[in-house]
């Protein structure tokens, strides 16, 4: 094990070391979409193997969703590969510069963070997007997904491979860790310091609990993602229930889905109903507390404290009634996770506080909290979402796989 995980370690760097034009990124990134769709029958056929595995061990449906591979996912694919080829390279940007009196000059420039390591679960499309978008901004990337989806990763990324191989880059620069046993990962967040700059895992609690708590490499991403959706004194009911619905119900197994309803305690006895009864009709199991419970008509579960604290990731959501907008933010911060939450109100003022306050990473005024996506942010995919309080937060685009170095240029200067 150490043997390879090292060689592969080796690899990274040393295809890292080559720097590619704009030009010949994207040129690879249009011949891996190019493979992708003359290979399609072959990653549905390994994909299946998966699938048919996955049943037999009776994972979870959810997961199982996740990890199918169809025409249409085949087509999003694609898109999302071709969406971060036509976006800006963020390599070699001179982000600021300036002389100094004695006439240095000095220019921040971006540079990529170098190697990215990956440890993933379930959606084999995630290997595309990673790989793309770490080429992209000219990190050399290493992955380990998931045991699951292990023959719909090795298609995927061989497929990629051999788009470099076609265009003459190191095929190293996107490797995977093609064993399915636990101890790699381990070794990975470990024993691998030397060879990897960052980690970022994306999966649920569990894994990524584990990488905080083994990794000697600095993380990005985030644990849970309890997302809250305010429902302003001022806000207009219809939005109300248009947005609360899409913001739990569009998909319930996402971090960006709205975990907590926070009722202005002014509107609730007009809003409750319409806005929660049409949650209930779409099978969504309401958890409410006491003074909810005078107005409400539909079915109804106690909330414990435990509750504000809860991500489900299913249909099933807690409702607390507030004070007012001060409330609602004290209740965020203090139950949140600082990675998605949401105003709905006419009040410009009370939103621009709401914004301005809460901790999250990423704050919404009269928009779903399912808005919480790099492809949504027009970053053409993600490779995370991170609740740091350092930067990056937010989704893990392009712009956020670079650091930056000062090139100073002076004329013979010394210091005094």
């Amino acid at each position: 094990m150490k043997n390879l995980m090292y060689k592969i370690g080796r690899n990274a760097i040393n295809a890292s070391q080559t720097k590619i034009s704009t030009k010949l990124k994207n040129k690879v990134l249009n011949t891996y979409i190019n493979l992708i769709k003359k290979k399609k029958n072959s990653i549905i056929k390994q994909n299946s193997k998966d699938v048919k595995q996955a049943i037999k061990k009776r994972l979870k449906n959810n997961l199982i969703e996740r990890l199918k591979i169809n025409q249409k996912k085949i087509n999003n694919i694609c898109l999302a590969i071709k969406n971060v080829s036509k976006l800006k390279d963020p390599v070699d940007i001179t982000i600021n510069k300036w002389k100094r009196p004695n006439n240095l000059l000095i220019k921040k420039v971006s540079i990529p963070l170098g190697i990215v390591g990956v440890i993933f679960e379930s959606r084999p499309n995630v290997s595309s997007d990673v790989s793309s978008l770490c080429f992209k901004s000219g990190n050399a990337v290493i992955l380990r997904g998931g045991s699951e989806a292990l023959n719909s990763n090795k298609i995927l990324i061989s497929l990629f491979r051999k788009a470099l191989k076609k265009n003459k880059v190191n095929p190293n620069y996107v490797q995977l860790i093609e064993k399915r046993e636990r101890k790699y990962v381990d070794f990975m967040l470990s024993s691998m310091s030397k060879y990897i700059d960052i980690i970022i895992p994306r999966g649920g609690k569990g894994l990524v609990a584990k990488v905080q708590k083994l990794s000697k490499v600095p993380t990005i991403g985030h644990l849970e993602g309890i997302c809250h959706t305010y429902i302003d004194k001022e806000a207009d009911l219809k939005m109300a229930i248009k947005v609360t619905h899409n913001a739990k119900l569009r998909n319930t197994s996402i971090c960006g889905a709205t975990e907590t309803i926070l009722l202005n305690k002014k509107i609730v006895k007009k809003f409750c109903n319409p806005i929660l009864k049409r949650l209930e009709e779409n099978h969504c199991k309401i958890i409410g507390d006491k003074y909810l419970k005078k107005f409400y008509k539909g079915k109804f579960l106690l909330a414990k404290e435990k509750d504000w604290a809860t991500e489900y990731l299913s249909p099933t959501v807690s409702v607390k009634c507030v004070e007012n907008l001060t409330h609602a933010i004290n209740h965020i911060n203090k139950y949140g996770t600082m990675h998605t939450d949401a105003i709905i109100t006419k009040n410009k003022k009370s939103a621009t506080k709401f914004l301005k306050n809460v901790k999250s990473s990423i704050a919404i005024h009269n928009a779903s909290t399912q808005f919480a996506d790099g492809g949504e942010f027009g970053f053409g995919g993600e490779v995370g979402i991170s609740t740091n309080k350092l930067p990056p937060r937010g989704p893990v685009g392009l712009e956020q796989l670079v650091s930056y170095k000062y090139e100073i240029m002076g004329k013979g200067q010394i210091r005094k």
